[in-house]
């Protein structure tokens, strides 16, 4: 498909109003991996609608999480894209948790620095490409432009906006991740961000950039069988919750030993477990009503799980 092509199809599926599914390529390249952009447009959106773009979890669940959002779509005019990273086009946590950047999926080799792949070939560099093809496709003009993910989407996007450092975004949001990247250039990726293009100057952008890190307070569980157990992960702390509160207490002690400003958030969320219905709809209503939901609203929203 030709680049023209390639952005008429986008045009035609973030424009589309209601419920739709569509491939996407970043690349016009042959062999380059798909996803399927799943969409939600109300019939109320304009040119101007914030758009959201939003990580599915280990379910590979993109349909699910635009689901998810559509009640905050609906009530505030948004578009959603909830894009999906197959397990028969991106295997396993390598592949798309830790962006295909390591040129091995032998997990007990990650504690040592590996080869980096190409750049193009990394599962963050097809969002980034993305949100540049929605502005190229005349989607994306001067409206906000938001990301969010939950548990493994929350690795991905906060590990994307690690390495990459883009200033594409107004917002960045992760939801329970089961572990994370340190912003620190001496450990070896994934751990920190040792052997990939971060340094000292992207680490001032990361610091810089809104980021909030939601910590659902009932996300103890230790037994999970989707969390992460290498040593690099207990390190953090047993279970998300107490992994979250490390991450965001170390990269505030790093920004103040370089002597950088940070603008990052962490919000607890009290009565919430691993549920990526109810953290879409926390960050929506932190987003857009520029407030944590009640204490109310949030007994309503817990109970479940849902990855």
């Amino acid at each position: 498909m030709s680049t023209d092509l390639r952005l008429q199809a986008l045009h035609d599926a973030a424009l589309r109003v209601g419920r739709h599914a569509a491939d996407y390529r970043h690349r016009t390249e042959p062999g380059t991996r798909s996803i399927v952009l799943n969409t939600y447009r109300p019939a109320h959106a304009t040119a101007q609608s914030p758009i959201v773009l939003v990580q599915h979890g280990v379910m590979r669940n993109g349909d699910d999480y635009r689901d998810f959002w559509m009640p905050a779509a609906d009530e505030h005019g948004l578009v959603i894209i909830a894009p999906t990273f197959s397990n028969e086009q991106w295997p396993d946590v390598v592949s798309y948790n830790n962006g295909n950047l390591l040129a091995t999926t032998d997990r007990a080799a990650l504690a040592d620095t590996a080869p980096l792949t190409a750049p193009e070939t990394w599962s963050y560099t097809v969002i980034t490409q993305l949100a540049a093809d929605l502005k190229a496709a005349g989607v994306l003009h001067s409206q906000p432009l938001y990301l969010f993910g939950h548990s493994a989407g929350g690795q991905f996007v906060h590990r994307l906006l690690s390495v990459l450092t883009p200033g594409v975004f107004t917002q960045v949001a992760a939801g329970n991740p089961g572990w994370y990247t340190l912003p620190l250039l001496d450990l070896p990726f994934p751990e920190g961000l040792g052997g990939t293009p971060a340094d000292a100057n992207s680490l001032a952008r990361l610091f810089a950039t809104p980021l909030t890190i939601l910590a659902g307070d009932q996300d103890t569980e230790t037994n999970d069988p989707h969390l992460p157990s290498e040593p690099a992960a207990l390190r953090q702390g047993p279970h998300r919750y107490a992994r979250a509160l490390h991450y965001f207490a170390t990269a505030q002690a790093e920004a103040a030993r370089r002597g950088l400003p940070f603008r990052w958030q962490l919000h607890t969320v009290e009565g919430i477990g691993h549920d990526g219905e109810a953290m879409s709809a926390v960050c929506a209503h932190l987003w857009f009503h520029q407030r944590m939901p009640s204490a109310a609203q949030l007994a309503a929203l817990a109970g479940r799980r849902t990855a």
